[in-house]
C-alpha cells in the first residue's frame, strides 16, 4: 500500500463521493424520484467543479481572483443579474485590490470567514461597498486589505478573514452572468514582495485533495437533510408565502448590505403562481427562481430572473409577476421549467425605506388574464 499523502487523500476523496452517493442521493434528503436523483448528481458535479476549480490550488501569498458561478457551475444561490469572484488571503498580510467595476450598478467586497480548509463560511468577517469606497469615472478603483489603517478604500482583516468575494450586479435586459461584453477587471497581490512558492509536492497535492473534499462535504452531506435545518429570518418553510425582507447581518456567503426574502414555490401542472409588489428604493434588485439544490435555472434560454429593469410595471408602479410551467403570454413570466417545486429568491440591495410584503396567489393556467388586476 502507498504512502503517499496524495493517494490517501484522493481516496478519500472517492469514498466521500461514493457516500454521496448512497447517502445525499436518496431519500435521507428527500431525493425520491429519478428525476429528483438525477438533478442531484447534476448539483454534486457542479459542486465538484467549483471545489476544483477554485480550491484545489490555493496561494494566499500570490492570490488571484476566480469567478465563482457561472452558467454551467452553479451552487449557494447563484444569480442571473451578477457575477461573483473569489480569492484566498491571509489576514496577517496586507493586499492592494485594484479593478474596474464594468458598468456594475452595484460593487462590493466582502470577506469570508471559515473558508481556509474548502468549507462553507461561517460568517461574513467585513464587508466594503462603493458607497464607501472611491471610484473613478472610468469605473477603475483601488482598496487596501489590511495593514495600517487609512482613511478611504481600506478594509481591516480581522483574524478569521481568509478568503474575499466580490459582488458586481447589474440591471440590464439581457442577463449579466451570461453575457460575453460584460468584463470585469481585477487583480489583488500582497503589499510586500513575496517569494515564490515552493513547487507542488506530495503534502501540497495532497492538502488540496483535502480542500476540494471538505468544500464538496461542506455543501452536501454537512447540510442538514430539508425539515432539519434552520432557516434564517427572510426563508420562509410555508410554500407561496413570502416573510418580510430583512438584512441577513453576517450570515455566511450572504451581502451584508442587502435584504433577502425567499419561499418554496408548489404548482400543479395547470396552476399559476401570480407575486404582486413594488419595487423598494434600493440600488438594485431581482428575483430568482432556484432548484433545491440553489441553483438557478437556465437563464440562458428562458426567463427564469427578473430585475427591475427588465419588469414591466402597472400604471400605478406595481408590477404583478406571473410564475409558470408554460408561457402564458402575459408580461413578467417567469418560467419555471416545468417543475412543480422550487425556490423564489428576492434580492434588494441597499435598500432604503420600506420593503413591502409580497403577495401570491395560486389561480389556474387558464385564469391568469382574468386575475391580473387592472
Amino acid at each position: 500500500m502507498s504512502s503517499l499523502e496524495s493517494r490517501k487523500a484522493f481516496n478519500e476523496l472517492l469514498g466521500l463521493l461514493q457516500e454521496i452517493d448512497s447517502r445525499y442521493l436518496g431519500p435521507e434528503w428527500g431525493l425520491g424520484t429519478d428525476e429528483d436523483v438525477a438533478g442531484g448528481f447534476r448539483a454534486v458535479m457542479h459542486i465538484l467543479q467549483g471545489a476544483l476549480f477554485s480550491h484545489f490550488e490555493e496561494d494566499t501569498n500570490h492570490p488571484s481572483f476566480l469567478r465563482i458561478v457561472s452558467p454551467s457551475r452553479k451552487f449557494t444561490g447563484d444569480n442571473a443579474d451578477a457575477v461573483y469572484y473569489e480569492a484566498p488571503i491571509d489576514p496577517n498580510l496586507a493586499y492592494r485590490i485594484r479593478g474596474n467595476a464594468g458598468g456594475a450598478i452595484y460593487t462590493s467586497l466582502t470577506l469570508e470567514a471559515g473558508t481556509q480548509a474548502g468549507g462553507l463560511g461561517t460568517h461574513t468577517a467585513g464587508v466594503i461597498n462603493d458607497e464607501t469606497f472611491e471610484i473613478a469615472d472610468d469605473g477603475s478603483f483601488e482598496v487596501i486589505l489590511g495593514g495600517a489603517a487609512r482613511e478611504q478604500n481600506w478594509l481591516a482583516l480581522p483574524p478569521d478573514a481568509n478568503r474575499i468575494t466580490t459582488r458586481h450586479y447589474f440591471e440590464n435586459e439581457t442577463y449579466a452572468a451570461c453575457d460575453p461584453t460584460i468584463t470585469i477587471q481585477l487583480q489583488i497581490e500582497a503589499l510586500e514582495a513575496l517569494p515564490p512558492g515552493p513547487p507542488p509536492s506530495d503534502a501540497s497535492v495532497a492538502a488540496g485533495i483535502d480542500r476540494v473534499a471538505t468544500f464538496v462535504r461542506s455543501r452536501t452531506l454537512d447540510m442538514p437533510p430539508p425539515g432539519e435545518r434552520e432557516q434564517p429570518p427572510f426563508v420562509s418553510t410555508v410554500p407561496n408565502q413570502f416573510p418580510p425582507a430583512v438584512k441577513p447581518g453576517d450570515f455566511a456567503l450572504a451581502a451584508a448590505d442587502a435584504a433577502y426574502s425567499m419561499a418554496p414555490y408548489v404548482l400543479g401542472p395547470d396552476q399559476a403562481l401570480i407575486l404582486r409588489g413594488r419595487w423598494p428604493e434600493c440600488r438594485c434588485a431581482n428575483v430568482s427562481l432556484w432548484n433545491r439544490h440553489m441553483q438557478t435555472y437556465d437563464f440562458t434560454t428562458r426567463p427564469v430572473s427578473l430585475n427591475r429593469k427588465q419588469t414591466r410595471l402597472d400604471a400605478d408602479g406595481r408590477f404583478q409577476l406571473v410564475l409558470a410551467h408554460r408561457d402564458p403570454q402575459v408580461a413578467n413570466w417567469l418560467d419555471t421549467e416545468g417543475r412543480p417545486f422550487g425556490m423564489v429568491f428576492w434580492r434588494f440591495m441597499l435598500p432604503s425605506g420600506e420593503i413591502q410584503p409580497i403577495e401570491a396567489e395560486v389561480v389556474a393556467f387558464d385564469e391568469i388574464a382574468g386575475s391580473l388586476q387592472k
